[in-house]
């Protein structure tokens, strides 16, 4: 989650409170039930998407890293060339490359970093993807607190940005 959720600004209170103002006074304290379960549906399979995508993609790096060092072996084991004969008679050496391909730390540092940070992505997006559908589940499952959900919706929507419109035309910053 990006750090900028976290940081408090005027503006930011401005429409927590707005939020505040309308779930309390356009919802009933059943709805607002939901709609805090509902935002539990999505922290747990997120939470669960993100540890299992970490999981995989560090055992994706694992054996990628042991095919790497496999390959590595082999490649050393077998027979390369030394110099290389032109049609002219001169002979050229040819330089062993054996040490440049050698894993090292460092590329094995990197393989389960990204590995891992892509997993953790992946898993996380995944998780969050489910997470979003059962919430949506959970609240259409009754068509009127569905139907009064989506109102209060609106009409938040609706005042902040006649809140936006006022605050733009009053000269305020436009970022």
């Amino acid at each position: 989650m990006p750090y900028a959720a976290f940081r408090k600004s005027p503006q930011h209170e401005d429409l927590a409170n707005l939020a505040k103002e309308h779930l309390n006074h356009d919802l009933n304290q059943e709805d607002r039930d939901v709609l805090v379960k509902a935002g539990g549906r999505i922290y747990g399979p997120a939470t669960i998407g993100t540890l299992v995508g970490l999981g995989l993609g560090l055992y994706a790096a694992f054996r990628l890293r042991k095919v790497r060092l496999a390959m590595f072996n082999a490649f050393r084991a077998s027979e390369k060339p030394t110099s290389i004969v032109f049609a002219g008679g001169r002979t050229e050496p040819v330089p062993d490359i054996t040490p440049y391909l050698q894993p090292s730390r460092l590329g094995d540092f990197a393989t389960y970093f990204f590995f891992g940070l892509g997993g953790t992505i992946f898993g996380g997006e995944l998780g969050f993807l489910l997470g979003s559908w059962s919430a949506s589940r959970l609240i259409s499952k009754d068509a009127e607190r569905r139907k009064r959900i989506e109102t209060a919706y609106r009409r938040f929507k609706a005042d902040y940005l006649r809140n936006e419109a006022k605050r733009l035309e009053n000269g305020g910053s436009v970022f």
